[in-house]
């Protein structure tokens, strides 16, 4: 059975706490049908991401649901997150499971063939493949992949590593996660479809449940 259950992944972005506490949005998410969630930040420093990092961290220790953090190893192991997400930038995922240890959540970014490749032989937990579609959420130099690099990339990587987890990421809403599960998604990573909506909870439940039809419907 795989360690992460990649239904719906809630993305708490640090610009979202100009107007909200990231700490309340972030268990919201999770008592509302996320499945995980991870802290992304950008721009603050290394003491402000740790502290933001523990509140969430206290916001989600009832819920049950994993949290993980963007990018920075050192802030995962600084308070004690379930894992962290890496990308291209990021320190190599070798490195970060001989640090973290085998029980920490690892999770790497796939935009393309090459990043498939260094995915296979990596020690991970789940994958998570775009951005499959534009998104306001952040700056992506790299062109969206589209439905058909999506499940292009999904087949590299369900040929070497079948059991493993794959989401899709980047302008995904209730009808685009029903479009990326039959292209062969696990679930979805979404910021905005959540937490730029008027009633967080609810449309974390109505992804969640997309995401659920969807998969049973898959599975058929």
């Amino acid at each position: 059975m795989p360690k992460v259950d990649y239904r719906l992944k809630a993305l708490v972005d640090a610009p979202l706490g100009d107007k909200t506490n990231l700490a309340d949005l972030a268990r919201t998410a999770a008592l509302s049908g996320a499945t995980l969630i991870q802290y992304r930040d950008k721009t603050n420093s290394t003491r402000e991401m740790i502290e933001q990092a523990r509140a969430i961290g206290a916001a989600l220790a009832e819920t049950g649901v994993p949290f993980v953090i963007n990018d920075r190893v050192d802030v995962a192991l600084a308070v004690g997150a379930d894992g962290v997400h890496l990308g291209r930038d990021d320190m190599d995922a070798a490195t970060a499971r001989s640090m973290m240890g085998d029980a920490t959540i690892i999770g790497l970014t796939v935009k393309n063939e090459m990043d498939a490749q260094t995915t296979i032989g990596s020690p991970i937990d789940y994958a998570c493949i775009g951005g499959v579609y534009d998104t306001l959420s952040k700056h992506n130099p790299d062109p969206p992949v589209g439905l058909e690099g999506f499940a292009r990339l999904r087949v590299t990587l369900l040929a070497a590593k079948p059991d493993l987890p794959v989401g899709a990421i980047a302008g995904i809403n209730v009808q685009r996660a029903a479009d990326v599960v039959a292209a062969g998604a696990d679930g979805v990573a979404v910021i905005s479809t959540i937490f730029a909506a008027l009633d967080p909870a609810a449309a974390t439940r109505e992804l969640r449940a997309g995401v659920d039809l969807a998969l049973r419907e898959a599975s058929r």
